[in-house]
């Protein structure tokens, strides 16, 4: 994976993403963040042009529980496309339920499960985890 540009989140939490933006850029993590309420905002307008989309994100960080379209819906439809599996998909979520957690990873296009709140050590694991998985 080359150097993270732009991430997306995707999450209706403000507060999750006012920090999250916070975290992600005093880490320098990367230069960009797009945010979306839901995940059908979100394919909207990261999917139209697949990998040539100027907004499609070098990483998505995607919340489960969301209004309109959420995470498990999004994983769905993002499962059935094949320009945007290469992008790394981090499920960002409080869920503590083993069979969730499985269920998260039972899915091709998500990187990992990442344990709300987020923080700079797990910023850190995740920069790492990307080198390592460009390799």
């Amino acid at each position: 994976m080359k150097t993270v540009k732009k991430v997306c989140i995707i999450d209706d939490d403000p507060v999750f993403v006012f920090g999250a933006k916070i975290l992600l850029r005093k880490n320098d993590f990367c230069s960009d963040v797009k945010v979306y309420k839901n995940g059908k905002e979100a394919l909207e307008h990261i999917m139209p042009g697949g990998e040539e989309n100027e907004d499609a994100p070098d990483v998505i960080f995607l919340d489960l529980n969301m209004p309109v379209m959420d995470g498990w819906e999004f994983l769905d439809e993002i499962s059935k496309l094949s320009k945007i599996d290469k992008k790394p998909i981090f499920v960002v979520s409080s869920t503590i339920d083993p069979k969730e957690v499985q269920r998260i990873k039972s899915y091709d296009v998500v990187h990992d499960f990442i344990e709300k709140p987020l923080s700079k050590e797990k910023i850190r694991l995740l920069k790492d985890k990307l080198k390592t998985a460009e390799k």
